[in-house]
């Protein structure tokens, strides 16, 4: 059974950093593309960062160019986010994703496992 399990939210000045992680458990996530969504309050979920695990390669969501970086741990399969220059508009549970038919990253239908998310604050 896949399991994500996100940690390192918590609450931040406008201008700092906070990384979140997600460790991942129950199968080889070589073949995975691994996401991040965040849904504030009122708001639809919406795409954040995402790597393909087999080349890591990455994509930012337009609003986080610049200030977030997704990156991978093999030997740990966890997943990181890398929050810098944060803003009051980056307030939101952060989930991590996971799929194998990920064609679209920004596409939450793609990703087959969710975790529970992580609240960031960013106060301002």
């Amino acid at each position: 059974q896949v399991q994500l399990v996100e940690s390192g939210g918590g609450l931040v000045q406008a201008g700092g950093s906070l990384r979140l992680s997600c460790a991942a458990s129950g199968r080889t996530f070589t073949t995975y593309t691994m996401g991040w969504f965040r849904q504030a309050p009122g708001r639809d979920r919406e795409f954040v960062a995402a790597i393909r695990w087999s080349s890591g390669t990455t994509y930012n969501a337009d609003s986080v160019k610049g200030r977030f970086t997704i990156s991978r741990d093999n030997a740990k399969n966890t997943v990181y986010l890398q929050m810098n220059s944060l803003k009051s508009e980056d307030t939101a549970v952060y989930c991590c994703s996971a799929g194998t038919r990920v064609y679209s990253v920004a596409q939450r239908s793609g990703y087959d496992y969710w975790g529970q998310g992580t609240q960031v604050t960013v106060s301002s």
